[in-house]
């Protein structure tokens, strides 16, 4: 007893059954110093800045390579949409991000999967620059991907190791702009770069971001809680806690259950559904913006064209700003009030007002750029209908993160949002390889309703979860967090 009690200012512990010896178990009370929810705000600022802009590298390099693509296709001598092969593959890479983050991560922690997967993907963003050959472009191209995928996966675990639910809505919505600004920024600087310097600057682009990125990621401390208990247990000389799960039960949570819960629970099913088809849309618009802005009546350069993706940027920082009100406004003032009452939480569809506000945006964008685009009125008009676009994709997309947490809790959420992701990127892979043909036989109008339209048929997903939304968690086969 008196070796426990002199430890107890450091820690929880138990005892082992086996050995009658103290284990850390637990943080040292709610204002241990070593929880990282108990850093100073600079310090998680910092946290959260470090692992967002490594998230808009790797975004980054989605897009930043279609400026190139006509340029690539006179090197190789290759049809255009074969040219967008190397786009395709790199969006399939990142769709695997968990198979490999999550096994890292759970063994050793968040901040390996920084130092190790972003140096690697690096290296094969040179060899993608350096490539002779076609098919050594891109195989270097899926490996950029894969090993930089990651880090999108890692990024929202960290975000949670450093805030509170409460508090995360704008962490997360400042968070999520990244993985959404790259592909927006993309065609901007890679643009330039490939009508001035050729399509090897495109690649050499994301190199001169990442190299000071990765510099400054090098002072990053560890934020998963069982890593830091491990490492405190051991500067303690103290038993270490059990080891993570197994390998079988890792690929169980970062493959079978998002699978199952894709196929088997409406709520990841729809939802996962709705945001992978709008993200998707957004990689088809790097295959038709240069089609509609190059041709007449507009004959765009290839760094005008890249010019008209500020659209989808501003689009996104203002369905970042919208998540971030509504959240000020509306969630938490409910969140107050549940608390006064001595409720312990607010029910998770109170995160869809975002949501069901921007679901307008997307059918409005769509079919505003595509009836202006195909008419040949100003620039200006179809730019703007790009703008109502990203906000409503951004505004959706941050709510249903949010959602999906606060409904299946972190584990099971986790799972949630890799099926989400998985879905998100397989769909934005394959959506520019039918984009060329689709907007050359039907026309900017025709193409864009089509995109439309659909669009308009998902509008009442998240209407439908806000008002059935309890009775629909009930069904559910996992145990949900509220």
């Amino acid at each position: 007893m008196e070796e426990q009690d002199a430890h107890k200012p450091d820690g929880h512990f138990s005892q082992l059954s086996s050995t009658e010896s103290p284990i850390l178990l637990d943080w040292d009370g709610p204002n241990d110093p070593d929880n990282p929810r108990n850093w100073s705000l600079w310090q998680r600022t910092y946290h959260t800045a470090v692992p967002s802009v490594m998230c808009f590298i790797v975004s980054f390099g989605t897009s930043v390579y279609t400026p190139s693509v006509s340029e690539i296709s006179l090197h190789f001598r290759i049809p255009r949409t074969l040219a967008l092969i190397p786009l395709t593959v790199y969006v399939l890479g990142l769709a695997f991000g968990p198979l490999i983050s999550a096994p890292i991560s759970e063994t050793h922690g968040r901040k390996i999967v920084y130092l190790i997967s972003l140096p690697i993907s690096m290296l094969f963003t040179l060899g993608a620059g350096l490539s002779k050959e076609f098919a050594s472009l891109v195989i270097c191209r899926f490996f950029a991907g894969l090993f930089g995928s990651p880090v999108l996966a890692v990024g929202a675990g960290t975000n949670a190791d450093l805030f509170m639910p409460a508090q995360r809505a704008v962490a997360t919505s400042m968070f999520m702009v990244a993985p959404f600004l790259g592909p927006s920024l993309g065609p901007f600087i890679g643009g330039f770069a490939a009508q001035y310097k050729g399509w090897r600057w495109t690649q050499w682009c994301m190199l001169f971001i990442a190299a000071p990125t990765f510099v400054t990621s090098l002072f990053m401390k560890e934020t998963y809680k069982k890593i830091v208990l491990k490492k405190r247990a051991k500067r303690l000389g103290l038993p270490v806690p059990e080891s993570g799960p197994t390998v079988t039960s890792t690929l169980s949570m970062t493959l079978f259950r998002p699978i199952h819960m894709l196929l088997t629970e409406p709520i990841v099913t729809l939802l996962s559904l709705y945001t992978a088809y709008t993200f998707a849309t957004l990689f088809a618009f790097f295959a038709a913006f240069p089609l509609i802005f190059s041709r007449p009546p507009y004959f765009f350069t290839i760094s005008q064209v890249g010019l008209t993706f500020l659209a989808i940027g501003l689009g996104v920082c203002l369905g970042c700003m919208t998540a971030i009100i509504v959240d000020r406004k509306v969630y938490q003032k409910k969140h107050r009030k549940a608390l006064e009452k001595g409720e312990r939480y607010v029910l998770p569809e109170q995160r869809l007002w975002a949501a069901m506000v921007g679901s307008f945006g997307l059918p409005i964008g769509l079919f505003w750029f595509g009836w202006s685009a195909g008419t040949g009125v100003h620039w200006g008009v179809p730019v703007v209908g790009a703008v109502w676009f990203a906000w409503g994709n951004m505004s959706l997309f941050i709510c249903t993160a949010l959602y999906l947490v606060d409904v299946y809790g972190p584990l099971n959420g986790a799972s949630a949002m890799a099926a989400n992701g998985m879905l998100r990127y397989l769909l934005g892979a394959v959506f520019p390889l039918f984009t060329v043909q689709m907007y050359q036989r039907l026309g900017a109008t025709w193409a864009t309703s089509l995109l439309g339209f659909l669009s308009l048929f998902m509008l009442p997903i998240p209407w439908v979860f806000y008002k059935w939304g309890p009775a629909i968690r009930k069904q559910s086969r996992y145990p949900t967090a509220m």
